[in-house]
């Protein structure tokens, strides 16, 4: 018996350690940013709640993969997460439109079955999980070196500015506000803003101090339009040959991420909201009227690409229920 106890003993012992999972990630915007300092965050306590099961080391930002580059490198599995704007990969994803249009968060959307069927939709048309949506509730603002003028209905006219365009917006800015755009990526805007070759930009209701480009705004534009579309997708490959105990630890860390960093990243607006006013940076408001047509004008011109690239796609079965769930009036 006790040779037995022995060569069991020695089999335990000698038997391989179990492999964790490791998963390799990258973000879209440079690690100073707070978005990207959100996402650092849920890896931080993801990691802490995974006891061993799985690590996620995070490669870098856009100094590692190109920040345009990123979702085709989650899809081709060169890395195994990325942290990214929907609006990004709209050209695969066209329903990513109805994130960056959306009028909920991502609580919400969790609640009510939209971000499962956007899963569903990443699956299938990317070949990746869209496991959360995170950094939500956070819109956007148009932001101005120079003061803009103002038509007798109270519409802004930005004729003659020069307007750096984004996929997130491209649509609205062109289609709605007629204006020609200079695509740039975030990181290239502070050298463009210096040297006066773009004169307004759309962005968030927050980072802009981050990037320092409030060195050169001088106006924020009301109304507020739009979502931050920012998800965390895993290369559907790579999450099939996880264990289901690191796939339910990093479901359920994604999940608590959403309500988190929404209540966080608000608390956050109403710090930034009165350091930019005493900076110097002044809010002018569109009429009433103008207001409403400029926030349906950019529902509308967003939901209009998406019509168009999913027409072209030839998958037009989840546009309804995409816009009833996700942007809804």
């Amino acid at each position: 018996m006790f040779k037995l106890i022995c060569a069991a003993l020695a089999l335990v012992i000698g038997a391989p350690a179990f492999a964790a999972d490791t998963i390799s990630a990258t973000h879209v915007f440079p690690a100073s940013l707070i978005y990207s300092r959100s996402f650092l965050e849920f890896v931080k306590k993801a990691n802490a709640a995974a006891g061993g099961e799985f690590t996620i080391q995070v490669r870098g930002g856009p100094e590692a993969i190109g920040m345009m580059e990123q979702p085709g490198a989650v899809r081709s599995g060169v890395v195994d997460m990325v942290y990214t704007p929907c609006a990004f990969y709209a050209a695969v994803v066209p329903e990513c439109d109805a994130v960056s249009a959306s009028s909920i968060d991502g609580p919400k959307a969790r609640k009510n079955g939209g971000t499962d069927l956007m899963n569903q939709i990443h699956q299938k048309r990317a070949g990746v999980v869209m496991l959360g949506w995170v950094d939500s509730g956070i819109r956007f603002n148009l932001w101005s070196t120079k003061a803009p003028k103002f038509e007798p209905g109270g519409q802004i006219d930005i004729k003659g500015f020069k307007v750096r365009g984004n996929p997130i917006y491209n649509a609205f800015l062109t289609n709605y506000l007629g204006a020609q755009v200079i695509n740039l990526n975030s990181s290239e805007l502070y050298t463009a803003l210096e040297r006066g070759t773009v004169d307004l930009t759309a962005w968030t209701q927050i980072g802009l101090m981050d990037l320092n480009w409030d060195r050169y705004i001088k106006y924020r534009i009301l109304p507020e339009f739009f979502s931050t579309d920012l998800v965390i997708l895993v290369n559907q490959k790579k999450w099939e040959s996880l264990s289901p105990k690191t796939r339910q630890i990093l479901q359920r860390a994604a999940i608590e991420h959403e309500s988190s960093s929404l209540r966080d990243l608000q608390a956050l607006w109403k710090k930034e909201q009165a350091e930019l006013a005493k900076r110097g940076i002044k809010t002018l408001s569109q009429g009433p009227e103008a207001s409403k047509k400029f926030v349906a004008g950019a529902r509308a011109a967003s939901l209009q690409r998406m019509k168009e690239r999913m027409e072209k796609s030839g998958g037009m079965e989840n546009y309804d229920r995409v816009i009833k769930l996700l942007s809804p009036l």
